[in-house]
């Protein structure tokens, strides 16, 4: 239970920094440095999130059937 938290906790992160730099291109005057900074913190924790997931699986922490079979 405690993985799907960690999931859907990076995702919000995920789209709160996609939407942040979103709101950065329409209304920053200064040259696009937020918005690109935004974009970096979106790779940094869609990463943290592929490699969290990957080491979840090769731990035996989500099973190779999904996160279904453990109800």
């Amino acid at each position: 239970m405690l993985i799907k938290a960690v999931v859907i906790v990076m995702l919000l992160l995920i789209f709160a920094s996609l939407f942040s730099a979103l709101v950065f291109l329409f209304k920053d005057k200064r040259g696009g440095q937020r918005t690109a900074q935004a974009l970096t913190w979106r790779i940094g924790l869609s990463l943290t999130l592929f490699l969290l997931l990957m080491a979840g699986f090769h731990f035996g922490v989500i099973p190779p059937g999904g996160l279904h079979l453990l109800r």
